[in-house]
């Protein structure tokens, strides 16, 4: 019988808060709290299913590498995308969760990942700006934890995986420049950011006055909330596009030190056309969570993929 939260957590509310305010980090389960391993478990599932989604993801844009060596570069970030994954399954393991019933044996909808993923990246041109826009925000959620951590396995872990996610963004940095050049190509870029960009905007969640930060930010999951994470996002990446020339929907205000969005957000948005019903205007945060949990096109061939050779050996097995 697999153990309940509080047997493998018998840490009091008080006893966690007391060792935090200690400045001391929290190193497995004899320091947690049930509260406190509920959140420490989510937050890593978010992490782990973004990390391994994207494998199958990128994968299908790779096929459009301009060349072997080009191929070559996406895999090996393919590569190490399916190693972050393995680093929060592992700590999750650890934490008492059944790594392959979490991987292999969930239903597809089930798997906790950013909406953007459930579109299909379907050119090289898709693939770099995935690089440039997705990474970025994989980037600033993970150093902001990195950061603000409590959890000393994966604070350690993610020093690494900050590297390494370093060098997506420059594969995808250098390659938008490169194809920026050329105006043909460029039309292509500007056309990825079109539907990407706004997707992207979403992946940090519900707005400030919708999203209660309390626990997360007391226990230490993350540093900043979700909007102050958006707007680290847009300082990094919307200056860059000003300089290779691609227009996106947001501005730096020139009154204060915040990103504006310059379109209808949250809006409606068409997974199978790629593109944004901005014409309809803004609609309810409701309704982009409807469309979140109902998941997205490629979410099913996605997660299919990923165990179908551990179905099939328990087939075999059978």
């Amino acid at each position: 019988m697999t153990p309940s939260v509080e047997e493998l957590a018998p840490g009091s509310e008080d006893e966690v808060r007391a060792h935090l305010a200690a400045g001391k980090l929290v190193e497995g389960l004899q320091h947690m709290s049930p509260e406190y391993l509920k959140g420490i478990r989510r937050i890593l599932t978010v992490s782990a299913d973004t990390e391994l989604i994207s494998a199958p993801a990128y994968l299908r844009a790779a096929a459009h590498a301009p060349a072997l060596n080009n191929f070559g570069s996406a895999v090996s970030i393919i590569q190490d995308e399916l190693a972050h994954a393995h680093i929060g399954y592992r700590l999750l393991g650890d934490l008492g969760v059944d790594m392959s019933a979490l991987i292999y044996e969930r239903e597809p909808a089930a798997f906790k990942y950013p909406y953007a993923f459930d579109v299909a990246l379907d050119s090289w041109h898709e693939l770099v700006m995935a690089n440039a826009l997705y990474d970025q925000a994989g980037f600033v959620l993970l150093s902001d934890v990195h950061q603000s951590s409590t959890f000393g396995p994966w604070k350690r872990a993610l020093a690494k995986v900050d590297k390494e996610e370093t060098f997506h963004l420059r594969h995808g940095r250098t390659w938008v420049k490169k194809l920026c050049a050329d105006p043909v190509e460029k039309a292509r870029i500007q056309a990825a950011s079109d539907w990407m960009f706004i997707l992207t905007l979403e992946w940090f969640g519900l707005p400030d006055e919708r999203k209660r930060h309390g626990i997360q930010l007391e226990y230490g999951f993350k540093g900043l909330t979700n909007d102050e994470l958006r707007q680290a996002w847009m300082a990094a990446v919307v200056p860059f596009m000003e300089e290779v020339g691609i227009d996106v929907p947001a501005h730096r205000d020139p009154d204060g030190e915040r990103y504006v969005i310059d379109c209808p957000f949250p809006a409606r948005f068409d997974s199978e056309a790629k593109r944004w019903l901005l014409d309809e205007g803004a609609i309810t945060w409701d309704e982009v969570v409807e469309r979140w949990k109902g998941r997205g096109p490629m979410n099913v061939d996605y997660v299919t993929r990923l165990q179908r050779g551990y179905r099939s050996r328990l087939a075999v097995a059978a």
